[in-house]
């Protein structure tokens, strides 16, 4: 049954991302965000271009027509993931995934800016219904204008947890147009090869000498993120787009089991709470796409959770 491997290959790849973030929230009292981008995507890299070899895919993943758009795919991703790995060392890793469910959403409002797609009421309604759960999650953090100090460093990082968000919604978006020129093989691996690149240029910023169980975090986080990659773009081999959709939120799962029982974080009720909400709206956003039939599988296996 092709549609069950995809799903299957859909929720390793979820739990694999889970436990890269894991590994990367694991040394970011130490090690830089920008640092840790470096080697989430250094040490991803070999693993891409064993499988693209083994699929014959290794010259058609070095070709390409629209190097610049690569590049700006790049940069976009690796930004969103700078800015989400800074979040995950600020915040519990159940509220970066909670807050990272909003990328759906705005990736809905710039498809409109952007592309022209029309939005009617459905999903303007599921729209609404879930910027009010992002805004739940996120209102705990803005007692910073009454308290300040920790709770301040804690707003920051909930806003570049949403800035993240975001910065993936306009990945995505700027994928839809690279799939009109570009196959899937190419976009993974420029956009790897760029996040290293880009992650190398960060070392006048300062980097650190990761004590050596941080280098195995951090060089695990490459590994287990690159296989992620291959889970998540086979299982759109098997099964459809909106098929495998909703399976995304099986992220918070992941994230409050592994946050509770690897990093002692309780989630709080506004976390929970508006998590379902986002969760809710986003299911209504995928159930609208799928009846409407948009044709966007090429487009959502180069995205992954962080970038």
């Amino acid at each position: 049954m092709p549609s069950s491997r995809g799903i299957l290959f859909k929720v390793i790849a979820l739990f694999l991302f889970s436990i890269m973030a894991s590994l990367v929230k694991a040394s970011a009292p130490h090690v830089p965000s920008y640092q840790a981008v470096f080697f989430r995507s250094f040490f991803a890299m070999p693993i891409i271009l064993i499988w693209l070899a083994q699929r014959h895919d290794l010259r058609t993943g070095l070709k390409t027509q629209n190097p610049f758009g690569h590049l700006w795919r790049g940069l976009i991703g690796t930004s969103a993931m700078v800015m989400g790995f800074s979040a995950l060392g600020i915040l519990p890793l159940p509220e970066v995934t909670a807050i990272g469910f909003a990328a759906p959403l705005f990736t809905v409002i710039l498809a409109a800016l952007l592309l022209g797609e029309t939005i009617r009421i459905f999903r303007l309604t599921a729209l609404a219904i879930g910027l009010i759960g992002v805004a739940i999650i996120i209102a705990p953090r803005l007692t910073v204008f009454e308290l300040g100090g920790i709770e301040s460093i804690m707003l920051i990082g909930a806003l570049l947890a949403l800035g993240s968000a975001f910065l993936r919604a306009l990945a995505v978006v700027h994928v839809r147009r690279l799939v009109k020129t570009e196959e899937t093989a190419a976009i993974v691996f420029y956009f790897s090869l760029t996040a290293t690149c880009a992650s190398l240029a960060t070392i006048p910023l300062g980097w650190v000498w990761p004590e050596p169980r941080e280098f195995v975090f951090l060089i695990s986080a490459g590994l287990v993120g690159g296989v992620a990659q291959i889970f998540l773009t086979t299982g759109y081999r098997y099964a459809q787009a909106s098929t495998l959709a909703p399976f995304d939120y099986l992220s918070m799962l992941f994230a409050l089991i592994i946050g509770y029982f690897i990093f002692a974080e309780v989630p709080t009720v506004a976390t929970l709470a508006g998590a379902s909400i986002v969760i809710f709206a986003g299911i209504m956003i995928i159930y609208r796409e799928r009846k409407l039939g948009l044709e966007r599988g090429k487009a959502r296996p180069t995205v992954t959770p962080q970038g």
